[in-house]
């Protein structure tokens, strides 16, 4: 059965023998060992998904590792509970199998980053209105609203036959996390909004 499966079903049987494993590990040793070895056979075979905590996602380039990580994390810990839930949500997205919802990613994406930015910006404006109050120097303020334009086009108001490629959905939850943290990080330094209401 296993042979003749598609490879999605294999990746939810991996998940399946991850939970089995670790019952009654109360200590994680056997499910982290399982999760350690998939993933050097993942990575040695050269395959673009990885287990985290479990779960079979995609596995992206380093600076997605790098940004995605611990997002969700440092977000609820800086008491941003819904754009953790967002960033998780694109996350989910962007690894769903067989096919990956590419205009989900980015809309979960960039609604972390607004809940973010309405946050630091001490506004309810749109993200396209919050850039100017953002802790941003120019011309990083213009790339975010040019980011911000891209995801409006490709992730809510698409055009038939213009669907945005996953690289592009990959890059947008990478610039989205990682500059939700940096305003994280600048709020968290200054203890202040940007701008007082």
């Amino acid at each position: 059965m296993v042979d003749n499966a598609p490879w999605y079903k294999i990746y939810d049987l991996a998940e399946r023998l991850h939970v089995e494993v670790g019952k009654g590990d109360w200590e994680q040793v056997k499910s982290e060992a399982f999760e350690r070895d998939l993933n050097q056979l993942l990575q040695e075979n050269g395959v673009g998904w990885k287990m985290s905590l479990g779960v079979i996602v995609v596995r992206g380039s380093e600076v997605f590792e790098l940004a995605t990580r611990d997002a969700a994390d440092t977000m609820r810990a800086a008491g941003a509970p819904t754009a953790a839930q967002e960033i998780h949500e694109a996350l989910t997205d962007i690894s769903r199998r067989p096919v990956a919802d590419i205009t989900g990613a980015i809309q979960h994406a960039m609604a972390a980053l607004e809940c973010v930015a309405r946050t630091v910006g001490g506004s309810n404006e749109t993200l396209g209105k919050l850039i100017k109050l953002l802790p941003l120097p120019p011309p990083l303020d213009g790339a975010l609203h040019q980011l911000w334009g891209f995801a409006s086009e490709q992730g809510r108001h698409l055009r038939e036959g213009r669907e945005p490629r996953f690289e592009e959905a990959q890059l947008v939850v990478t610039v989205a996390a990682a500059v939700s943290l940096y305003l994280l990080q600048h709020q968290d330094r200054t203890n202040t909004p940007v701008v007082d209401v």
